[in-house]
């Protein structure tokens, strides 16, 4: 197939489908299949995939949007940045209505704050270059997808000794979060749906020790509807044919096997892998990325005295456990009622990939 038509070809998608429907009536017990990225839960709900699947295949959605995987406590740093004399924040626009503690970086801008969406955290750069006087921090969220451009603008700022331009660095790694899901004895996965994009980073090697540890066979997926079904059709027939311990790239036209070597570089100049704190799964091992000590003039966290007031807990929203697959966004009490995209409690329903928010434009589909 050579054109984004070919894969929403209704022939096509009939085709796997089918194939789809003759493997499950070998399988005597229901299966679990997890996506791990928002663009594919999106795609899911879009275009009504789980409503052609047999009732044996079961498709959750995991942790894979970075803004939803955002602690409080990472909003909260950010807000009391913004209040800062001469400070500038720059993001990317949707964690501008992500809930904090106490406010967003929305309801800040509102009362007066500096605050900017970028779409490049080199375009962050610029401005600290044309605002000498002030302090820009930019805010580094995203998985190993988005890490690489942050740390290429840490680097430019660094060399070129820019000076007023930092990063707040909340950046995460998606295969500890899969293995966190692994050892928890509520969640039955049978398979992973791996992200293409952070995929087309890290290449398929991070996943050959969780599918062999656990015995989960996991499939890097494209983003298309026959993408998706077909990786679904693969990860069936490696469950019916017993060979959960293999790993298999179906985007095949963009992720090779070692991910992109250049970027990889980049994380490895600038980060260090560090424990983090992700929102519902709690701190994991290994699972963040900080800035080394040889950029710590850019460090956000190392260069200003951010002190925050204590957490506070958000009571009736179920984002944790819609984020383990636990749960469905529709078993939240407020969902689609005070939680909405227009006044958004939880993280879920704030990110256009999060899992609530996909639940209630497209329905439970």
């Amino acid at each position: 197939m050579k054109y984004i038509d070919d894969y929403r070809s209704p022939e096509f998608i009939g085709t796997i489908s089918k194939k789809i429907q003759e493997l499950a009536e070998k399988i005597p017990h229901p299966i679990n299949l997890m996506e791990v990225c928002g663009t594919h839960t999106m795609t899911i709900g879009k275009f009504g995939i789980r409503q052609i699947l047999p009732e044996n295949i079961k498709l959750i959605s995991g942790p894979g949007c970075p803004v939803c995987v955002t602690p409080d406590s990472y909003i909260d740093k950010a807000i009391t940045l913004s209040r800062k004399k001469n400070v500038i924040i720059t993001t990317f626009g949707d964690m501008m209505k992500v809930p904090g503690s106490y406010s967003s970086i929305e309801k800040e801008k509102s009362a007066g704050m500096d605050i900017r969406v970028v779409y490049s955290p080199l375009e962050a750069v610029d401005i600290a270059e044309k605002n000498p006087e002030k302090k820009i921090v930019f805010l580094g969220i995203g998985f190993e997808t988005t890490a690489p451009a942050v740390g290429l603008a840490i680097k430019k700022a660094h060399y070129e000794k820019t000076g007023n331009f930092y990063v707040l660095s909340g950046h995460k790694l998606i295969p500890p979060a899969m293995e966190i899901l692994m050892r928890d004895r509520e969640v039955n996965i049978d398979g992973f749906i791996c992200p293409g994009h952070v995929s087309a980073i890290t290449g398929s090697i991070p996943y050959f020790s969780i599918s062999r540890k656990y015995r989960v066979p996991c499939v890097i997926t494209g983003f298309e509807p026959a993408d998706i079904l077909e990786s679904i059709l693969i990860l069936t027939k490696k469950i019916v044919e017993n060979r959960k311990t293999d790993v298999e790239i179906q985007y095949k036209r963009v992720v090779r096997e070692g991910g992109n070597i250049k970027a990889r570089k980049v994380l490895e100049e600038v980060f260090d892998i560090v424990d983090s704190e992700w929102r519902g799964l709690g701190v994991i091992r290994k699972s963040g990325l900080a800035i080394k000590e040889k950029y710590r003039d850019i460090d956000a966290d190392f260069q200003f005295s951010i002190r925050v007031k204590k957490t506070k807990k958000r009571c009736g929203c179920i984002c944790g456990d819609i984020l383990k697959g636990k749960k469905i966004p529709p078993d939240c009490r407020m969902f689609g009622k005070l939680c909405t995209p227009e006044n958004p409690l939880g993280p879920c329903m704030v990110s256009s990939e999060g899992s609530c928010a996909a639940y209630y434009r497209y329905g439970n589909k």
